[in-house]
């Protein structure tokens, strides 16, 4: 069963990055229709109906700061002709290239393809969207075998509104919906345990409908030009401009050491290898910097297993952070599990009562003790403003 599972989770995640780009598509698509970027052309005495120009693309892309430069805007476009999101008017060119030609996305004159993948996608995004505009209480945080997540619902209760909702007409019906959309990676059971079932077990959607994408995005993590840390939630807070006076990003290790990170605006940080740390932009000079410390603030190193096993010295606890508009003030590094590597000692996180050295559980109802620091950082940067962490902690000895 878990072998079935896991190979299931595997072609979820795969359907799940097409809902992706289908998501990414079509923000776009409504981007460029509100700022005129589509738009009905002539050429030749002959009009084209909504359709923009591949060049004028690029540039409003590189304008817009959705591609670092010309040439990784057409590998991004690419990927959207590949999917047939968007075709040539006359479906003479399958390369997207920086010239004046004609495109239009599918979806503007009904030539996309309705394939099962796509049907399931664009009901669950129905679901999803009606769910949330609903005053129902289905979506909120409950507890399955110990472990608290966020915005979960029950697959009775799930299959009860689908049926109120004329969704479906039978209890059979609305489960063999539900594992559809549990197998195009959807939704998912709480800790991907179980496929869908008329039970008190818990699921939740995979992905956030309404979250903005960025086009670049779709490119492979390692392929992505611009700096993701401009926008990171982590250990960096604004400066105190009034007095002059820096405030301090603390790292304590076990042997009490500390560590200074002067504090700066985040969007003045480029990444800083692969350490999780930040130092400030060479474009933005008038920042303060910040010390890379790639030394890990752990005495040694912990599995999950170990964090998980009965008995374990380890407290497990549970944080609501607010950011606010320069990050949420931590630090998060290492691998399966992650943990907290410095605090802002006046920041949202500190506040919350994060301390260095917690080991990161969950995040906004995510299980994250298998993935790495990249991993959770983007569970942040693309989930609401408001953060629910649950890490564990190392009992006083």
């Amino acid at each position: 069963m878990e072998e079935d599972m896991g190979s299931m989770q595997e072609k979820a995640a795969e359907l799940e990055h097409m809902a992706e780009v289908l998501l990414t598509g079509e923000q776009l698509r409504l981007r460029l229709h509100e700022e005129k970027v589509i738009k009905d052309r002539r050429h030749h005495l002959k009009t084209y109906p909504n359709c923009f120009v591949a060049k004028e693309l690029i540039d409003w892309l590189i304008d817009r700061k959705e591609a670092s430069d010309r040439e990784t805007a057409i590998k991004l476009v690419q990927k959207l002709l590949d999917r047939s999101i968007i075709h040539h008017v006359c479906d003479e060119h399958k390369e997207f290239k920086d010239v004046k030609l004609f495109y239009r996305f599918r979806k503007d004159d009904g030539t996309l393809p309705l394939d099962n993948e796509v049907k399931v996608f664009m009901r669950g995004q129905r679901l999803y969207e009606k769910l949330m505009n609903s005053e129902n209480t289905l979506l909120q945080a409950r507890e399955e075998e110990g472990v608290k997540y966020e915005r979960t619902v029950m697959a009775s209760e799930l299959i009860e509104w689908l049926i109120q909702e004329r969704e479906v007409t039978t209890r059979t019906e609305a489960e063999q919906l539900g594992r559809r959309l549990l197998e195009h990676g959807i939704i998912q059971h709480v800790s991907n345990k179980h496929h869908f079932m008329d039970s008190n077990l818990l699921y939740q959607f995979r992905m956030n409908f309404r979250r903005r994408r960025r086009l670049m995005e779709l490119l492979p993590e390692k392929s992505r030009l611009m700096p993701e840390s401009h926008d990171s939630p982590f250990c960096l807070r604004k400066q105190n401009h009034d007095n002059r006076k820096h405030t301090s990003f603390q790292s304590v290790s076990p042997t009490k050491e500390i560590k200074i990170v002067s504090a700066v605006r985040r969007s003045s940080m480029s990444s800083c290898g692969s350490s999780g740390y930040f130092s400030s932009s060479p474009t933005l000079s008038s920042s303060p910097p910040v010390l890379c410390n790639p030394k890990s603030v752990l005495k040694r190193p912990v599995t999950s297993d170990e964090l998980l096993m009965p008995g374990a010295p380890y407290a497990r606890k549970t944080f609501t952070v607010v950011g606010d508009a320069v990050g949420w003030g931590f630090v998060v590094r290492g691998s399966k599990p992650c943990h907290i590597q410095a605090v802002d000692p006046s920041g949202p996180a500190a506040a919350a009562g994060m301390k260095v050295c917690q080991f990161v559980v969950s995040v906004n109802g995510l299980n994250v003790l298998h993935v790495d620091y990249r991993t959770v950082s983007n569970l942040i940067l693309t989930g609401p403003r408001t953060i629910v962490m649950e890490v564990m902690e190392e009992l006083d000895s």
